[in-house]
């Protein structure tokens, strides 16, 4: 058995991956898929299994790492963990909409425009607001902006076509709160200090000025996660703040519906998506997917809280099955390499 990380441009990308074999005892080698030898030196590897971190910060790795899993993979025949398609939906909100609706699956609805006009044209025409502008790449809703009124998605419109670029955050999460306790720590420890330094400036240089995406505004309160790791499931409600749930850090445990698990069983089943994270507005009746994550963030060491449990469902014999326990260890990448071992019949 051969087991390759490939991990992304960010050097500490693999550490999860390499921290959950460690615990395993399993040997594996790291390999940078950002390098120009890239390919030598996974074949040299002969991997038996590829465990996979996706870049998700600037366009242009974000397309490297795809196009190299997608040779990997469909012309090479080597097995990955996560699945191609989860890596291809992965921090990609264009191809998400795109998937989304080729499938039939409920989502609010979304416009993308790749021409100034047309997107003018529409700001003429619309009078639903507010309206929610997306960048392509953006996690914990650094790329998320709610335009109240037509100037403002004029404004939205003029700066990413001719401007200084569609609006994100590039720098700190000012919602995480503990700024001040979180800089301090930073300070004491310079390695990791230049480590943000260089995501800052690399998501301040990653401008995107050549399309923009809008999205139908779901009028929420929360929205709900959703994890699903092989027969693991798991749910807790991400809660509004600023108009926004994507990176406010509020949750909600509670009970879920049995009818959420039973919408994201089959919609998973269904596409051969049994490693990820999606995030569902519930409303008028039915369930809306707003986000599709094959890595996403874990502020909290547990995904789900039943009456001050910590567990997880399971769905066996036509039933769902709460088991308390501690599976999310090391941000769920234990769990995850459990699964990919068992899905790839790999002897841990």
């Amino acid at each position: 058995m051969s087991i390759v990380i490939l991990r992304n441009e960010l050097p500490d990308s693999s550490k999860k991956w390499e921290l959950a074999c460690d615990r395993k005892n399993l040997s594996y080698t790291t390999i940078d898929l950002t390098s120009h030898n890239w390919f030598e030196q996974i074949r040299n590897a002969k991997p038996s299994l590829l465990l996979l971190k996706p870049s998700g910060l600037t366009a242009p790795y974000k397309e490297l790492y795809d196009e190299r899993i997608r040779v990997l993979v469909e012309e090479c025949n080597l097995p990955c963990y996560p699945s191609v398609k989860s890596v291809l939906l992965y921090e990609n909100k264009r191809f998400l909409s795109f998937w989304l609706k080729s499938n039939d699956i409920d989502h609010p609805e979304t416009f993308v425009f790749y021409k100034k006009q047309e997107a003018s044209h529409f700001a003429n025409n619309n009078e639903d607001f507010p309206i929610v502008a997306k960048t392509n790449i953006g996690a914990s809703g650094s790329g998320v902006t709610i335009l109240k009124s037509k100037n403002d998605l004029e404004l939205y419109i003029y700066n990413t076509f001719s401007g200084m670029g569609a609006m994100k955050r590039r720098g700190p999460n000012l919602k995480k709160g503990g700024l001040l306790k979180r800089g301090f720590k930073l300070l004491l420890n310079p390695k990791k200090l230049k480590s943000k330094i260089e995501v800052y400036e690399a998501r301040a240089a990653d401008i995107q000025k050549n399309f923009i995406l809008l999205q139908e505004f779901i009028p929420h309160d929360y929205e709900w996660r959703v994890v699903r790791i092989g027969k693991s499931f798991f749910a807790h409600k991400k809660l509004i703040k600023d108009d926004k749930t994507s990176g406010s850090l509020e949750k909600s445990y509670e009970n879920p519906p049995v009818e959420l698990f039973e919408f994201v069983r089959n919609l998973t089943d269904t596409h051969d998506l049994d490693s990820v994270s999606i995030d569902l507005f519930y409303h008028n009746g039915i369930y809306l997917v707003n986000e599709i994550q094959c890595i996403f963030g874990q502020s909290d060491s547990f995904q789900m809280k039943v009456n001050e449990t910590i567990g997880r469902y399971t769905f066996l014999k036509n039933n769902w099955v709460f088991e308390a326990g501690d599976f999310n260890t090391n941000e769920s990448y234990d769990l995850r390499l459990s699964h990919a071992l068992l899905k790839h019949s790999i002897e841990e």
